[in-house]
Order: structure tokens, then sequence, then C-alpha cells
């Protein structure tokens, strides 16, 4: 169907037909045909677009395609809560209908992320909101939607050599520095680690394990043991710890770059805090028992519901209000959870609409 085309008139065939007498038309069982052509030519072939609502006000509609990495992570699940909350909150606010298409893989995957670009244009998607899997993948596909006229904004795993209109999430070298510096202390200064890395060709995660390397040069006595990648499943990432610990029994401790093995209980028993020290990143209700038994000491958090939230919040002001944000690179700040405020953070999980925060961290 050709946007934009409308058909204001018969055919001359039509007109030739209508001149005929009237009995001629019923013998031939024309008549019908006539008027249905007439009536379907009357209407327009410009197909529902949600980007009608760049005007804002009642009645208008923009659709916020929603791609994440993985559509089994919580943390992408969670940005999924913040994005429909924000969504329903501006919808009233706005006067309008503000709707998230939750176009996230099932497991990660550049290419398919790709083709969910391009099918979110094809459905008429008003904007596009994706942290990329692997940029090299993804950026021809935005790139195209942003000529077709769809907005798109980047979380978490950024495309920076896109089009894309903005960025949000947090400043993956210095996370990774951060992880390490906290892991150093944890471990006196000294001792062999491992980085856990997930998705090799994630472009956040590679500057990640970057800044990692950098800080543990400041420590004399830190070795790095290796960099190990894996498919980000919880139950991937659990079972390459524990190979990894049993390949390497020299480990004393682990940087986790991302929490993915935390989303699992295994590591509750097949981990032991007196041999090994280890520091995560991110911290959701299923990570906290492991900072309560010190089997995990330090979580630096992403609100990965703002993810979310913020993202939905800046494409309405993009599309509806026409307002660009302050800069493309848009910073989160990482939250450091330990057993001292581990109450907090567990009231701010619920607060965001967390079903699954055990009462007893809440109560803390």
């Amino acid at each position: 169907m050709v946007r934009g085309t409308t058909a204001y008139c018969l055919p001359p065939t039509i007109y030739l037909l209508l001149l005929l007498p009237r009995e001629n038309l019923m013998k031939k069982g024309l008549i019908v045909s006539a008027l249905l052509l007439a009536a379907a030519c009357s209407k327009s072939d410009k197909p529902a677009d949600s980007t009608q609502a760049a005007a804002g006000g009642a009645g208008k509609k923009l659709t916020i395609a929603m791609i994440g990495k993985s559509s089994n992570n919580p943390v992408f699940l969670a940005a999924r809560t913040g994005a429909e909350a924000a969504a329903k909150d501006l919808s009233a606010k706005e006067n309008m209908n503000i709707e998230i298409a939750w176009l996230t893989p099932p497991q990660e995957d550049g290419e398919i992320q790709a083709q969910r670009i391009r099918q979110a244009v094809n459905d008429g998607a008003g904007a596009i909101l994706i942290a990329a899997s692997d940029a090299g993948k993804v950026t021809g596909a935005i790139n195209d939607a942003v000529d077709r006229g769809v907005p798109v904004m980047t979380f978490d795993s950024d495309a920076p050599q896109s089009k894309r209109f903005a960025y949000y999430g947090v400043d993956d070298l210095k996370t990774g520095q951060l992880m390490m510096a906290e892991l150093a202390k944890q471990m006196n200064g000294k001792g062999r680690v491992a980085i856990l890395a997930g998705n090799q060709n994630a472009p956040n995660l590679q500057r990640r394990v970057q800044g990692a390397k950098e800080e543990a040069k400041k420590y004399p006595g830190i070795t790095i043991e290796g960099v190990f990648n894996h498919v980000e499943t919880p139950q991937d990432a659990a079972a390459e710890v524990i190979r990894v610990n049993n390949a390497y029994p020299s480990i004393t401790g682990w940087g986790f770059i991302g929490g993915w093995p935390l989303y699992t209980q295994t590591l509750l028993t097949d981990l032991n805090p007196a041999k090994q020290k280890v520091v995560s990143v991110d911290a959701l209700p299923i990570e906290l028992p492991y900072v309560e038994r010190d089997i995990v000491p330090v979580l630096l958090a992403q609100p990965v519901y703002n993810w979310g939230k913020v993202g939905v919040e800046t494409i309405v002001d993009k599309v509806v209000h026409k307002k660009d944000p302050a800069s493309q690179i848009m910073a989160m700040d990482l939250v450091r959870v330990s057993k001292e405020n581990l109450g907090q953070w567990a009231r701010q999980l619920k607060d965001w609409g967390f079903t699954d925060v055990p009462d007893k961290y809440v109560k803390m």
C-alpha cells in the first residue's frame, strides 16, 4: 500500500457503466460492482500512522517500538516496566494514546534486532527505543529508520556511529573501572581475577572490560587471569563461572560486568566467599540474597527501570514537543548496593513496581 494516496473519483470505466440503462446494468450484475467500487474509491488508502502524535492532542497516537537485547533477561523486563509506566502517565498528561510495542528477541541476536527495526517502521511505529546487541548489525537499520522519518534512541548499549538522536545509559568505561576498584578493595589489592563479560560483540560490555583492565593496572598485586564471554542467560553465565573455577583453581576474585549468573540461585552454594571475592554490576531483587550472605558484598546497580522511563519521556519530548535532549549522551549514575543500604535499595525496587522483592529486605 502506498502512503499518502487518496482516491477522489471513480475510474472512467465505471462512469461509462453508470451511463448505461439501468436494466442493462442489472442484467449484467454490474450495478453492485459499481457501487462497491464507488464506496472503495471514496476512502483514503493512507493507513493509520502513529507518528500523527507529533502535533499532540486528543485522539492522537504514538507507538514506541522497544527492542531490548533479550526478552529473558530481567534487566530488560524491568526496563519494559518503566517504559509502560511512563507511557501510561504521559498518555494522561498529553491527552493522547502512547503505546509500547515490545519487539525484543528471545535471545541476543543483532540481525534479528535489525529485522525488528524494519518491522517497526513498516508497522507504522512513531519511534524506536533499542539496546544494541551488535552495533555493526543494527546501525544500517537504524539509519534507514531515521531516513524514513522514525526517530531512534538507544539505551544500555549504544550504536554510536548510527543516526540515533540520543543514548541513555551508564558510562561503561567508568563502570568497568568502578567494578575493578571495588573488587581490588575486597581483595586487599592482590590476587588473580577473572572477568565475566557476556556477549563479546556488545560495545557496552567491551568498554566495561576495557575499563576493568585499565583499573587493574593500578594494583601491582592483581593479575587478570582471563576474560570469559558467554551466552547471556542466567544458566549459561552461572555454568561459565563454575567451569572457569574448575579450570583455574587459583582465581581469588571475580568481576561480573553484568549480573547474569546472579539471576539464578545456583551460585549461592557454588561460590565460597572465604576463597573468592566477587563484585558485580546490576542489583535486581533476585540478586539481593548474595549481598545478605556476603557472597557478593558489593553490587553496582544500574537503575534499569529508568532505561524505559527516561527513554519514553525523552522520545515523547522529541516527537510530540519537538524538543531534543540537552546532550546526545545522557548519563545514568550507578548506585552502590551493600549490606548498609540493602533495605533502602529493596524499597526502591518495590517502588519501581518489582513484585519479587523479598519482604525481609523491604523491612530492613
